[in-house]
């Protein structure tokens, strides 16, 4: 416990801040990811008419389903606040990296200046692929196909809502990756000099 809290210590706020709201967007995902996969197995079962056949039901098996739902919803919010301190040191640790070379170049504008450079290239290309992604999945090209939004009519909700899930998925992934290299990026165009200098 002691050594975990003098590695957070390491940290400034924003970066705990940080790993936080990750930590939260990752609870997020997972929770409608479930959700998704548990409404898609209910679709398999029985199609149509879920809600009709809820209402024929008597009260005691109306509360004992919405006790049901409530109580796995719960375990799982439990479950992830117990593992808030590990998943946000994990991901601290991993994103936010010690800095060694900022002494080394301190003096050195002109390689700070080409590193930093580098690294808004390499930004730029990827924030670019992604926006093109996903104009493509959005906008109807001409004479294409269609879009993520006509793919969509043909799923049932469950599968909508387990598609947005591990859509978020995918979406927190590229944060972890951009920040990861927004913080680490630079330094690791640093440590390439060095090894080309040495």
């Amino acid at each position: 416990m002691e050594d975990n809290r003098s590695k957070i210590s390491l940290y400034t706020n924003t970066q705990r801040k940080i790993s936080t709201v990750l930590y939260i967007l990752v609870i997020i995902a997972a929770l409608v990811t479930i959700g998704g996969a548990i409404y898609t197995i209910a679709d398999l079962i029985m199609a149509t008419g879920k809600m009709a056949l809820f209402q024929t039901l008597n009260f005691g098996y109306q509360m004992a389903i919405i006790g049901g739902l409530l109580a796995g919803l719960f375990f799982l919010l439990i479950f992830f606040y117990g593992l808030y301190k590990k998943g946000s040191t994990l991901i601290l640790n991993n994103i936010f990296k010690k800095r060694i070379y900022n002494d080394k170049y301190k003096g050195r504008l002109t390689v700070k200046l080409a590193a930093g450079a580098l690294m808004f290239s390499i930004f730029a290309i990827i924030i670019g692929i992604m926006f093109a992604v996903f104009w493509d999945l959005t906008m109807r090209p001409a004479g294409g196909e269609g879009t993520l939004a006509t793919a969509f009519e043909s799923f049932s909700q469950g599968q909508i809502v387990l598609t947005i899930g591990i859509g978020l998925f995918i979406l927190i992934g590229l944060i972890f990756a951009l920040n990861y290299m927004w913080y680490n990026g630079y330094y690791m165009i640093l440590k390439m000099i060095t090894d080309l200098e040495d």
